[in-house]
């Protein structure tokens, strides 16, 4: 064993023993003399002690009593030393050895010696403790019944063997008499005064003492050679000097009182920790283990509790903590945890072999097995603690480490013991090594994983927190002394790097780890990483759940605490953060900014340099990813935002919910939350793969359609716009669904939240918007800016093409879920509780049925829709629904057709055969919209800019922003139409309203609104139908006779009116007489009723024969017009003369219009001439 600085060594002898060795002291006579000299010898070794304590320098340098200058008898080992020394040429020593079990040849008292000796045996002394004749325990007439009782007949004959027996006694039922008791303690007390003892060591020891030059050297005969075996007995190999040494130790350690030194280091102690209470006569005398037991309770004790009142001497620390070291390699010194665990080593370690400290490892990893004994835990514990405070008193680790200690300045001489012999500071020094990469000795890092998982159990062990955690924080919550205890406890016992230090971690996650992790080698660090990677999975159990949990908890502080993170980051931190050593702390750096550090790095672009390595930045992604399912393994924000998540999210407590509850109260979070939130939202937008929950929820749809951008390293937010466009797709599961739509709704606080859309417009955004930061408000400001510029055709726009081009796909994905544009949201939240309750939020289903009820919409909605409308018109491809819906067929018919003429190309291919039904219905929606309001009509809002106004004015005078004209302006220019009155722009796209609308009595506001009653009584089973291919108007003209209500009537007439104008806007009669106007009328071009007279013509014309079908419908449109003359005079000339060029009767009423005109002329010419005649008369006067 390597010898301490507590004194027990060569070098803390303070004097060297002046003076011949004291005689021996004569034969005891036999009775009652016997007591006498008892006391005689025991006042005499007291006064030993305290004169050699004295003389030594003080009780603090304890060494076995040779090393004390003293005039006491005999330099007594401090281990003891010797057996009894033997008489003058008796037994050799070596014969002795072999005497039996436990016999030595030194253990046989001095010629003459024999304490007590009676009779004529004591006269004659000699006697061994081998076979040999001479004195013997078992002889004495006060021991004999005590030792037929107790002891086996065949250690009868071996002094030692009787002694070894006798005080290893302790059942009550079994205590030996009191005079046996005093018999025993004098001869254990002359056995480590005999000066004889150094001659048995020398020839016991004979090969170790040449081995070991320190020994070799000591001067004979004055006890020196004793004190320097004991300090070197790790090193002893030879095994009858090993077994003497240690047999020897035996019998010092059964009382504190044979100890030199102890006495007068530990007496002022003794007596205030109440520890003497043990007396010879009152109780086994061999119980004396109970002081030194006492003795280290108050030692812990004062550890533990830091009370001025309970306070060890220095001295007394020294001493007890020797005694402890010295009794390390065999369990059977010490006397108090002996026969505390005899029993509990029987049930537990019968197996195990004494010595170096194994028997005392085997019951410390029994300690809290339910059979255990509660005063063998009791007295484990105590040593435990006495370990934590002294690395010595482990025997092994001592042992093992010693080198490593050494090679690695772990016990630099000029450090205050007290910090560099606790086992945490061993502990972290060689921790330190290892992760910085040095060799520690396989036995060495074996014993420290013992002693860090022996920590890890037992928190009693770790003073600091039995001090700080005893009394709990506020609602609760650990205080920050014990969390800072506790951390400091994580970083000795280190877990991180082999997670079977954390018994109830191991125990919990075992079955985790077998099915989860069974490809990784037991013990590696990334076993946490596999359990941190299935947390809140299917495989993880509660309970390591829960265990793995508190465990991140203080490694997420402490980022030397992840293995692999230091082992790759270790030279990033240095160069970057100012990190010191692995074993070193700066108070001043707050838990966790360490990482903090090197994840604002880790993301950092090239441009803005200072970025981690390769290696290093992996670790901190895979981190990040692994600690954001909760937010207690982020340290800042669990700091900064406590107040808020009880507050806000007292109810959020399901996996994940914290940190999204944190996000939608963004606005309202205190100002250091919103900070830390918002950082941490920003770094997702940029790595979405953070998010681990949503990760596994989406891994579908990943593997699916994102594959190729998650298996980037660099994300850059491409993994989060994948998943945004494939949302909606089959393979897209609820949980998924949920978490990218919470993702873009959190976005829209903050445009920094959308990673690429901040790298694309950032410039601009400081540029063009800089006081905006809500996304919908910036993407609004820089649309706007856009389209001025686009409408102004500006030569060079302000904002760049890459904003542009995000700008776009920030429009599109705003246009998915009308939650993502907050205001029309908010306007209608009313609406959509009262309408579309049962309407899901995706695919814009929400904002369909809000346009489907519009008329139902509170007035403030019903303004939003409508922008919104007019918005999505101007560009359809912001038309969610219909983009949707019509995808394929945009595909097929409008592959290469510009976003804003999107909707016109598909209007033209309406009618195909090979239009898909659902994109058609879809098309007849969106034209039912745009016929209500020319506004949300841009073609024929451009087309008829100057007819509108023209005609049409006080249609506009009456109406109000923001709501729709019910189609009053169209129908106003569809009269104008029929008058041939529009610009020729105009009238093309009013042409094609009309052809549009006579299809469809729906695309028609006005003719809907005023005839809904009509249609449903007279035309019901049409209105009916799958298709509309104007079989209602049909049905309404036909029954014009029937409609009562004057509105409807009107509308009827302008839709015969307008037919008058155009075959093309009458379906059925171009239908009838579609041959007859390809015979007859092919060469005259449609439009202004050219064709319509044609067919008329053709129809009067008796040589030309047309088709009996457009025969009919001729006739019954002839029947139709006249009817609405009659109930519809004109309303201005162009009305008139349409009349009579329709009129069956026109060649009648043409005579009779140019007879009148002759007569008006010739009447005219008749009074010019009279006028004439008079003026001229008048001249000639």
């Amino acid at each position: 064993m390597a010898p301490g600085p507590s004194g027990w060594s060569r070098g803390g002898v303070a004097e060297r023993r002046r003076g011949p060795a004291s005689p021996r002291p004569p034969p005891a006579p036999r009775g009652g003399a016997l007591r006498g000299d008892v006391r005689r010898r025991a006042a005499l070794h007291t006064a030993c002690v305290r004169r050699g304590g004295r003389a030594g320098g003080g009780g603090s340098k304890m060494a076995p009593c040779g090393r004390v200058r003293s005039r006491c008898p005999g330099p007594a080992l401090l281990l003891l030393l010797a057996l009894a020394a033997r008489p003058a040429l008796a037994v050799p020593p070596a014969a002795g050895l072999q005497a039996g079990p436990g016999s030595n040849a030194a253990g046989q008292p001095a010629q003459g010696a024999a304490p007590g000796a009676a009779g004529p045996r004591g006269a004659r002394g000699g006697g061994g403790g081998g076979s040999g004749g001479g004195w013997k325990l078992s002889e004495e007439a006060v021991c004999r019944e005590d030792v037929v009782r107790l002891c086996s007949k065949h250690s009868w004959a071996n002094n030692l063997a009787v002694l070894e027996c006798l005080q290893d006694v302790r059942e009550p039922d079994n205590e030996i008499s009191s005079d046996c008791n005093h018999l025993l303690w004098n001869y254990k007390l002359n056995l480590t005064t005999d000066p004889k003892f150094e001659s048995v060591a020398r020839e016991v020891c004979k090969s170790t003492i040449a081995e070991i030059k320190e020994c070799a050297d000591e001067p004979v005969g004055k006890g020196f050679l004793v004190s320097c075996l004991v300090d070197h007995r790790g090193n002893i190999t030879e095994y009858q000097c090993h077994q003497y040494i240690t047999k020897m130790t035996a019998i010092i350690f059964s009382d504190y009182r044979l100890i030199c030194g102890f006495m007068d280091d530990c007496k002022a102690d003794i007596n205030l920790l109440k520890c003497g209470s043990i007396r010879p006569g009152e109780k086994d005398a061999h119980s004396q283990g109970e002081v030194v037991a006492c003795l280290e309770k108050g030692l812990v004790k004062e550890a533990e509790e830091n009370d001025p009142r309970v306070q060890v001497s220095d001295q007394c620390k020294k001493a007890i903590l020797r005694v402890a070291e010295l009794s390390s390699d065999d369990f059977h010194l010490d006397r108090h945890l002996y026969f505390a665990c005899r029993d509990d080593r029987e049930r537990f370690c019968e197996n195990t072999q004494a010595g170096e400290g194994r028997v005392y490892k085997c019951l410390f990893n029994h300690k809290f097995e339910e059979s255990m004994s509660e005063k063998c835990r009791d007295a484990l514990t105590t040593r435990q603690k006495l370990i934590a405070q002294d690395y010595k008193v482990s025997y092994s680790l001592a042992k093992s480490c010693k080198s490593d200690l050494k090679k690695y300045r772990c016990n630099v001489e000029n450090l205050p013991r007290s910090r560099e012999a606790r086992l945490s500071y061993l502990l972290m020094c060689l921790e330190s090594a290892v992760h910085r990469g040095r060799q520690v000795s396989s036995e060495c890092q074996g014993e420290m994983l013992d002693y860090r998982r022996m920590l890890m159990e037992d928190f009693s062990l770790s003073p600091e927190i039995i001090l700080s955690c005893l009394v709990r924080g506020e609602k609760g919550n650990v205080g920050l002394n014990c969390q800072q205890a506790l951390q400091t406890l994580i970083q000795e016992t280190d877990p991180g790097a082999d997670y079977r230090i954390d018994r109830a971690l191991n125990e919990a996650c075992e079955s985790v780890i077998q099915t989860a992790c069974k490809h990784i080698r037991s013990g590696d660090p990334m076993i946490l990483s596999c359990l941190m990677e299935h947390l809140y999975t299917e495989k993880m159990v509660e309970d390591c759940e829960h265990r793995l949990l508190e465990l991140q908890y203080f490694i997420s502080r402490d980022w030397k605490l992840d293995v692999v993170l230091y082992r790759k980051c270790q030279g990033d931190a240095s160069r970057l953060c100012h990190t010191h050593g692995w074993n070193e702390t700066s108070e001043l750096m707050p838990p966790g900014a360490v990482f903090s550090c090197l994840y604002r790095h880790a993301y950092r672009t090239e441009e803005q340099g200072r970025r981690l390595s390769r290696e290093c930045r992996a670790e901190v992604q895979r981190i990040l990813h692994q600690r954001a399912m909760d937010v207690k393994l982020d340290p800042a924000l669990q700091d900064k935002c406590m107040i808020d998540l009880g507050k806000w999210c007292s109810e959020k407590t399901e996996t994940g919910q914290e940190l999204e509850c944190l996000q939608d109260h963004l606005d309202d979070l205190v100002s250091d939350c919103r900070d830390i939130v918002g950082n941490l939202t920003e770094l997702e937008s940029e790595d979405i793969q953070i998010e681990a929950l949503l990760m596994r929820a989406c891994e579908p749809i990943i593997q699916t359609f994102c594959h190729e951008v998650a298996d980037n390293q660099i994300d850059s937010g491409d993994l989060m716009e994948c998943l945004i466009q494939n949302k909606h797709q089959k393979e897209m599961n609820e949980k998924c669904a949920i978490g990218v739509t919470h993702f873009q709704l959190v976005q829209m606080k903050d445009f920094r939240f959308s990673y690429k859309f901040k790298m694309a417009c950032k410039e601009d955004v400081l540029k063009l918007c800089p006081n905006i930061k809500k996304k919908v408000d910036v993407v609004i400001c820089l649309s706007t800016t856009v389209r001025n510029d686009t409408l102004q055709d500006a030569k060079e726009h302000r904002v760049s093409l890459k904003c542009r081009k995000q700008l776009r796909v920030e429009e599109l994905e705003m246009t998915e879920d009308i939650r993502l544009e907050p205001e029309l949201y908010e306007a209608c939240k009313s609406d959509i509780k009262n309408y579309c309750q049962n309407v899901p939020y995706g695919n814009a289903q929400i904002i369909e049925c809000l346009k489907e009820i519009k008329k139902q919409l509170s007035t403030r909605c019903h303004q939003k829709v409508f922008k919104l409308q007019e918005t999505e018109m101007m560009d359809p491809e912001l038309d969610y629904t219909l983009m949707r819906v019509c995808k394929q067929m945009i595909k097929r018919f409008c592959p290469e057709a510009d976003s804003k003429n999107m909707l016109q190309c598909l209007k033209q291919n309406k009618n195909s055969e090979v239009m898909d039904p659902k994109c058609k219905q879809m098309i007849t929606k969106r034209q039912i919209t745009q016929n209500t309001d020319y506004r949300l009509n841009p073609v024929l809002r451009k087309a008829c800019k100057a007819d509108i106004p023209k005609f049409c004015q006080n249609i506009l005078n009456r109406a109000k922003d923001d709501t729709e004209l019910e189609g009053q302006v169209i129908s106003c220019l569809k009269l104008k139409y029929a008058d041939q009155r529009l610009s020729p722009d105009c009238e093309d796209q009013i042409r094609v309203i009309i052809q549009e609308s006579a299809l469809d009595y729906r695309l028609d506001p006005q003719l809907q609104m005023h005839c809904s009653e009509e249609i449903s009584s007279l035309c019901a089973e049409e209105a009916a139908a799958q298709e509309q291919t104007g079989q209602v108007e049909e049905c309404l003209k036909v029954n014009l006779l029937k409609i009562k209500t004057e509105m409807c009537k009107k509308e009827v007439l302008n839709m015969l009116k307008e037919s008058k104008a155009d075959i093309f806007v009458d379906p059925v009669l171009h239908t009838a007489c579609a041959l007859d106007i390809k015979h007859h009328c092919a060469a005259i071009p449609p439009g202004r009723g050219r064709q319509m007279s044609c067919l008329m013509e053709a129809l009067e014309d008796k040589r030309v024969r047309l088709q009996p079908e457009c025969k009919k419908r001729l006739n019954d449109r002839i029947e139709m017009w006249s009817y609405a003359a009659k109930v519809a005079p004109a309303e201005g000339f162009s009305d008139l003369a349409m009349q009579v060029m329709t009129s069956p009767s026109k060649n009648y009423i043409l005579s009779v219009i140019t007879v009148g005109i002759c007569v008006l002329f010739l009447i005219g010419l008749m009074c010019g001439r009279i006028t004439k005649r008079v003026t001229r008369e008048l001249k000639d006067r």
